[in-house]
């Protein structure tokens, strides 16, 4: 009776392939490359910030000088130019002036919202980083739960088979067949589950990395298993201030408020307009019959700014209000990102711990408790609700220990996007 057990449990504990989706694995480091060659979203902001730096130069730039052609004075009756001794040809230049210091100021605005743009990719890429990883372990994590609930299947398959054949030896009882079916059972309906989370993470997965839906994906099934310690998180606060793209950008958005105040102040000054008109009149006087001199105009004018408390004064307490607002969004956001430094900290420790105490105490007295256990059911000094109830318990301790990986490492992820900088060099 014994050598048949074992040879039962031989039979089924030979460990059932790993689960492949798609042609060749991808890595974390694979994917994040991948997701940042082909992300439209991320793509399309680099365009953004290209376009917002090239306002910079055109608005510190003159406006277009003028150039006129015209025909003064000409008689209707003839259309000649020679008929009436004011009929001139002429052809004028003019050009506008913004008052001093007006176009500097709109050059510093605009290179100020260029360059928040830039901090606003770089933000843009560091979550999609981020993103990506947390969806890449998700994945990794599904896809070691399903591997175990498949060598679990096998061992119920197996433990059915041993209480099987202890039944029809008169050793045994027909419950624990139907128990170890039922339990059987449950893990079916797990894996279903389990296959179908995959399948919803897949799709994200695959959003990111621009590719249709449906596209097969395979997790690299090796790594490092050793979870590192990282910077207290004082220092990590330090460094989240120093390189959050997001609190450089708001930064920038404060600057380009300044330099709008200033601008609004100018707005009090006028514009000027500078020009020069010189008039052809070809031809004799038609009265006296002498020769006609040409004619020539200088002009200047300029705007008056005379309904100051409608328009400028307006104009100014509205520059002031965005000025302070930029500075409240970057208090706010400088409270967000210690928010999410403080709370992936938290997350990361409590996974890393939660790891190393699955790999090095639960699951290996787990794995003697199941081991005891069959040996004692083998001589009948167990019953066979216990020897299935410590393989099921073994089995939430696996699934239990990969999830903390994936947590840990998720934690990881949004540590990094949460301080700017990479943490930990993988």
């Amino acid at each position: 009776m014994r050598n048949i057990i074992i040879l039962v449990l031989a039979a089924v504990g030979i460990l059932m392939p790993r689960v492949s989706y798609g042609n060749e694995a991808i890595s974390v480091k694979e994917a994040v490359q991948l997701a940042i060659s082909a992300n439209p979203g991320y793509a399309a902001q680099k365009a953004h910030a290209r376009a917002l730096a090239e306002i910079p130069a055109q608005v510190g730039t003159l406006p277009d000088p003028v150039l006129s052609v015209n025909a003064m004075n000409l008689p209707v009756a003839s259309f000649s130019i020679t008929d009436e001794n004011m009929t001139q040809l002429q052809v004028g230049y003019s050009q506008a002036l913004p008052f001093p210091g007006k176009l500097g100021l709109r050059k510093q605005a605009a290179e100020s919202r260029a360059k928040a743009s830039q901090f606003d990719t770089s933000e843009f890429l560091l979550k999609l980083e981020r993103n990506v990883r947390i969806s890449w372990w998700n994945l990794f994590y599904l896809d070691r739960a399903i591997e175990i609930v498949g060598l679990n299947q096998n061992l119920l398959r197996g433990f059915i088979r041993i209480a099987e054949i202890k039944y029809k030896l008169g050793k045994g009882l027909q419950q624990d067949v139907l128990l170890a079916q039922l339990e059987l059972s449950k893990l079916l309906d797990v894996e279903i589950s389990l296959i179908s989370a995959r399948r919803e993470v897949e799709a994200d997965f695959n959003a990111l990395l621009n590719r249709p839906a449906i596209v097969p994906v395979a997790i690299s099934e090796k790594i490092n298993e050793d979870i590192p310690s990282v910077p207290d998180e004082a220092e990590l606060n330090m460094i989240a201030v120093k390189n959050r793209p997001l609190l450089a950008s708001r930064s920038e958005e404060i600057g380009s408020a300044e330099a709008e105040v200033e601008l609004a102040k100018k707005d009090y000054y006028p514009d000027f307009k500078l020009g020069a008109v010189y008039g052809n009149r070809s031809g004799n006087n038609p009265v006296n019959g002498e020769g006609r001199s040409d004619l020539s105009s200088l002009m200047f004018s300029m705007n008056l700014p005379i309904f100051t408390s409608t328009k400028q004064d307006r104009r100014l307490e509205q520059r002031f209000a965005e000025h302070a607002r930029s500075k409240f969004y970057l208090q706010d956001a400088k409270e967000s990102v210690l928010a999410e430094v403080s709370r992936a900290f938290a997350d990361y420790n409590k996974a890393r711990e939660q790891a190393d105490l699955f790999k090095n105490g639960i699951i290996p007295q787990a794995t003697q408790t199941v081991a005891s256990m069959l040996a004692g059911y083998q001589v009948n000094k167990v019953d066979f609700l216990n020897l299935v109830r410590s393989q099921v318990t073994l089995y939430n301790y696996e699934t239990q220990y990969w999830k903390k990986q994936a947590e840990a490492n998720q934690a990881l992820a949004r540590l990094t996007a949460a301080t700017g900088k990479e943490i930990i060099n993988e």
